[in-house]
């Protein structure tokens, strides 16, 4: 697990007093505008004060305090900043992909392994993981309370109770 996270990519400048256009890499304007700081490198050194952060149609428009005039802000375009998650503060029940990514997926009655998580998309209303198992076979699960009943980052662990065909009876290996 990582303890920085892309927050945005800048793409191009706005205006002549160093504001810049980026696009969002994180839950969007909303959540990045609760930062304070963010950082130059994914390793999080290069802190960087945020003086503002507002939606403009599909990008944001970014104002950060060592970045004052055009030139300034022409000089970060194609760089990626980043936020710490450690300042981040997720609403409960919300995880960050990232660490929700190689967690083992096991049935939360029977105990049983059906793989490791190694993907999440949102094509629409709610997530979808992908899990990979031991074969190396992906099976799709919609990350909704009906099949993901317990999220454990601690412990690494989802507990799911799928239905029947979701992992063709991928424990262990087997297969119909």
């Amino acid at each position: 697990m990582q303890s920085y996270l892309p927050a945005c990519k800048i793409v191009s400048t706005h205006g002549v007093r160093g504001e810049m256009k980026a696009l969002p890499l994180c839950d969007g304007a909303e959540f990045l505008a609760k930062f304070k700081r963010l950082y130059a490198t994914a390793d999080g050194t290069g802190e960087c004060r945020v003086l503002g952060v507002r939606t403009q149609g599909n990008v944001i428009l970014l104002r950060l305090a060592d970045v004052t005039d055009m030139d300034a802000a022409r000089a970060q375009v194609g760089r990626t900043y980043y936020f710490a998650k450690a300042d981040a503060r997720l609403p409960k029940g919300r995880y960050f992909i990232d660490d929700l990514l190689g967690c083992e997926v096991r049935d939360a009655d029977t105990g049983a392994v059906y793989g490791i998580l190694t993907e999440v998309d949102h094509p629409a209303a709610q997530d979808i993981y992908t899990v990979t198992d031991a074969a190396g076979e992906k099976h799709m699960l919609p990350a909704v309370p009906e099949f993901v009943k317990t999220i454990d980052i601690d412990a690494r662990t989802i507990l799911v109770t799928p239905i029947d065909g979701m992992f063709n009876d991928a424990v262990n290996g087997d297969k119909e």
